[in-house]
Order: structure tokens, then sequence, then C-alpha cells
């Protein structure tokens, strides 16, 4: 009954064809009764009846195929997340075949941690349900509560959050803090994961029933069950035993990390961590902190070979900008060679980086912290054997500068395409539905890109810009228009101080002769 009174809602688009069934019926009607209440009936008569029965007929089954059909269209709106966010310039149809795009989609393992790992899970998600997301698990000893004893479950935590379908309740839920009592102070998650574990076999186990509990789109899973440390040796010999000194030392000591190692060295990654990678389609490292959210996963026993052994493409997104304490003066190209030093060759196929054209007042901004654009050194990065591709990657995201979920996204979905068709996979139906779903992402932007392009004036359609200065004309404009009210400012004080200097010179003239009267 419920379902039957959605149908009448505002803005439900099924009323119409609920009208064209019942107009449908009446011409149905009339013809039928019409030839039983006549026996003898003229040719025009006749003719006309049969009409109105053929137009009843075809419309009720119209109304019945298009109620149908918008009946579907409802379910998915009311499922799909893109709907919510942006209802007018979504093509419902497509929404339709893209829930067979997200389950037959390509397996993505994702490694890392931090807000890195969530940007990329982000996006992923618009692309397939088949993710995997491995999270550094460290920083043992630093419970909120000496009462609740768990793993780390920070970087859980959000992952989870980045993979909800809905993830603002998730965030509000995760993120809640008790305010009063025994649990004043103590997050939800915490409390939750503590539980959690102490119904499970093991802190794996416990995630796996999360990821049902929340039902997330694909899965968490953590590096490894073992209790495990992050440290770094320096330049200068120095041992730094804990994960979040790191960087304040790095930077105190004006001195760069040497390399980093996990304590104990037998950590081992879980059998699903092993086994997710084996059967991925392509496997993405970071974006991130390159010290204490990459490479640590990397190092723990049994990543590397089973990555080495898998046929995969493996991707690493590089960073935007430098970290102070962890990269300071890094280029693109010592990324990737602290990443082939720490583990081994074969670990990294491509290299997704930005193309760097970002607004010169947020880099600025970031200088003023330590921190600066990363360097491409295109030649000596492909020296590394690693094939490398630039995208437009950044965006502004509360003043900071940020990956974009959904470019980052695409980007890793072409490449995967790219590999399906090098390795003649055109048929296989994941090559298939992926293709279509990024054809469909093309059209669509073009849709938007349109709609901007028309609110460009005739002048900027003459004129040839570069690209740079089409970006960011407007803004250096405006600086410069900044600096010349400065000037013009300037002189208006000058021009005012020398018509006092003026006035004070003729009263003092006018006061000597008064004087010299007296």
């Amino acid at each position: 009954m419920k379902g039957f009174i959605e149908w009448f809602r505002p803005n439900a688009r099924i009323k119409r064809w609920i009208f064209l069934i019942l107009v449908g019926i009446i011409l149905a009607c009339y013809g039928i009764s019409t030839i039983i209440a006549n026996e003898k009936l003229e040719i025009g008569q006749l003719l006309l009846i049969i009409l109105s029965f053929i137009v009843g007929f075809t419309c009720i089954v119209l109304g019945i195929v298009f109620m149908q059909k918008r009946t579907m269209e409802m379910i998915i709106e009311s499922t799909d997340s893109r709907v919510k966010n942006n209802r007018k310039h979504i093509n419902i149809n497509s929404l339709i075949f893209n829930k067979k795009v997200y389950s037959e989609g390509p397996k993505i393992v994702v490694i890392g941690s931090g807000n890195g790992l969530e940007t990329v899970l982000r996006g992923l998600k618009q692309y397939t349900d088949n993710i995997t997301a491995v999270v550094t698990v460290s920083s043992y000893g630093k419970m909120e509560n000496k009462n609740i004893n768990s793993m780390p479950t920070d970087d859980i935590k959000n992952t989870v959050i980045a993979l909800a379908r809905d993830e603002e309740l998730a965030s509000k839920l995760m993120s809640y803090k008790y305010k009063s009592g025994d649990l004043k102070d103590i997050s939800f998650s915490n409390l939750y994961f503590t539980t959690m574990q102490d119904l499970s076999k093991d802190f794996t186990e416990a995630i796996a029933n999360s990821n049902e509990i929340f039902n997330i789109i694909g899965r968490v899973l953590p590096i490894t069950n073992d209790e495990m440390r992050i440290c770094a040796e320096l330049e200068n010999g120095m041992i730094i035993e804990e994960k979040d000194e790191i960087k304040k030392v790095v930077y105190d000591k004006i001195t760069r990390i040497n390399r980093v190692f996990i304590s104990p060295p037998n950590c081992r990654a879980t059998p699903e961590v092993v086994q997710a990678i084996k059967e991925a389609d392509c496997i993405v490292i970071g974006p991130g902190s390159l010290y204490t959210n990459v490479i640590p996963n990397l190092l723990v026993n049994g990543v590397y070979k089973a990555m080495k052994d898998s046929k995969a493409i493996k991707i690493y997104v590089s960073n935007i900008m430098t970290e102070p304490g962890q990269t300071d003066n890094y280029s693109l190209a010592d990324h990737i060679k602290a990443i082939i030093e720490h583990t081994g060759k074969n670990v990294i196929d491509y290299c997704i980086y930005d193309t760097g054209e970002i607004i010169p007042e947020y880099i600025k901004r970031y200088n003023l912290k330590g921190s600066e654009l990363v360097a491409q050194d295109i030649a000596k990065a492909r020296s590394l054997g690693v094939r490398l591709l630039q995208r437009d990657l950044a965006c502004i995201e509360n003043g900071y500068i940020r990956h974009n979920p959904e470019l980052v996204a695409r980007a890793i979905s072409e490449l995967i395409c790219d590999d399906l068709k090098f390795r003649d996979k055109q048929s296989d139906p994941q090559y298939m539905l992926l293709k279509s779903k990024l054809e469909y992402e093309k059209q669509f932007n073009k849709i938007k890109n349109k709609t901007k392009r028309k609110r460009k004036t005739n002048e900027n359609k003459k004129e040839r810009k570069s690209k740079f200065l089409s970006k960011y004309g407007k803004r250096i404009e405006a600086m410069r228009n900044t600096e010349e009210v400065k000037l013009k400012n300037r002189e208006i004080l000058q021009n005012e101080n020398k018509d006092k200097e003026e006035e004070f010179i003729e009263k003092f003239i006018e006061k000597v002769e008064q004087n010299k009267k007296k």
C-alpha cells in the first residue's frame, strides 16, 4: 500500500502512465460495448470502433510498459547516491545499466592509509563494487581510555566511512563521542571495534563482520593481525620507534629519512590480503605519506611477493605536494625510487601524477609551511622503469590542495581498460561494461562543460590564450588590479601631502607678512 501511494507523490512522473492506461481501458470498453449494443453497423462506424479499440489497447500496453520502467527508475533513484547529489544531470536509464557495471566491475585493491586512501576509495566506488581497501594498523598503545583495549582503528574507521553508501550518516555515527558517564570522551568507533573484536576470532574477522553491518561498498582489510610499529632510521644514524614522532624529529634535526622499517620484522600479512592481491585486476598504491602510510604496508611479509606474482597492473598515484619532515625537496623520481629501494622492482607499472597547474596563492600557503610542489623530473622517473601518465588531478577542498576523487578514479579506470585491450580482452564483459561507463562519464562531462562555455564572453572566444592563462587569468588579473589600486592610493596620498604642504607654506608666509606689518 505504501509503495502504491509513492506513485502519487510530486515529481514521481508515474501518474501520467496511470492516466494513459485508464484512457486505453475507456476506449477499449467503448469499442466492445458499441459492438454489443448495436447489431447493425455501417462500415464507417465499424472502422471507428476498430480504431478506438486499437488505440485503447495500445494505450494500455504502453502505459503498463512505461509504468514498470518508471517504477524501476524510482527504485534506482532511491538507492543511487549520485542521483541524490545531482538529480538534474543524471540519466536514470544509464544507472540501471551501471548497477551491472558495479557488480561485475574490475577487482581493485587499494593499499595505503590516511586521506589519500579515502580519496581514491570515494572515487572508485562509483565504478565498481569489487574494492578491497588494505589499511595500515600501527601506533599501538595510544588509547582513549585505559579501560578500552583494542587495535588502533582510526584508519579503519575513516576507510569504512569513505566506502559507506551514506558517508554523512556513517561519519556522524563513527565519530560520535559520549558526553557523560563512564564513557565520557570515548568515541563510538573505538567502543564498537572493541566489542566486535571480543565477539570475533581475530581482528580481520571483526572488520569483515563490520563490512556487512555497515553495508559498505567493497570491503576493508587490516594489513596484519600482528602488533606492528613503524620505525625510521635517519641519515645521521638516529632510530625513531614511534610513527607520530618521525615528522617532528626529522624536521627539528634538519635531516632526511634513510629508510623505514616495521617492528617486529616478521609481521605477516593476513591470508585475506594476500588472496585479494593475487586475484586483483589492479593494485593501487598511494597517494599518502610516503614513509608512514605507503611504504610500511609493502614491507609486511607476504605483500611484496603477492604483488610480484600478481598479474594485476600496479599503479602508484603520486603526491601533489611534498610533506615537511618526510619528503622535503623530493621529486617525482625520488618518490618512486624510495618505494623501489624499500621493496624491489615490479611493484609499480604506472605512475599517475598531477599536471601541477594549481592556483599560485594556495601554493604560497604551503610554501610558508615548508611544503612545495613535487618536481616533475620525467626523464629520471622513466629511467626507473615506470610508465608515467600526467593527469589533471588536483582540486581545492576547504583551502587545502587535494586529489579529486572522480578524476583519480577515472584515470585508474582508463588504465584498466587500456590494459584489458592490450591483452585482447575487448570481448570480456568486464572491459565492455567499464568502457561503457567511461563513455557515459565523458558524455556527462561534455554536457557540464557546454553550460560553462556558454557563459564565456565573445572576447574570450576570439583571444587565444595558453592553458595556464585561461585557467588562472582572472585570478592573476585580480592580483594586478589590487597592485594598481595600491599604487593609485599611494599617488593620492602623495598628492594630498603635497597639497597640505603648499597650504602650510602659504599660511606661514601670510603670518610672516602680518608680523612685518605690525
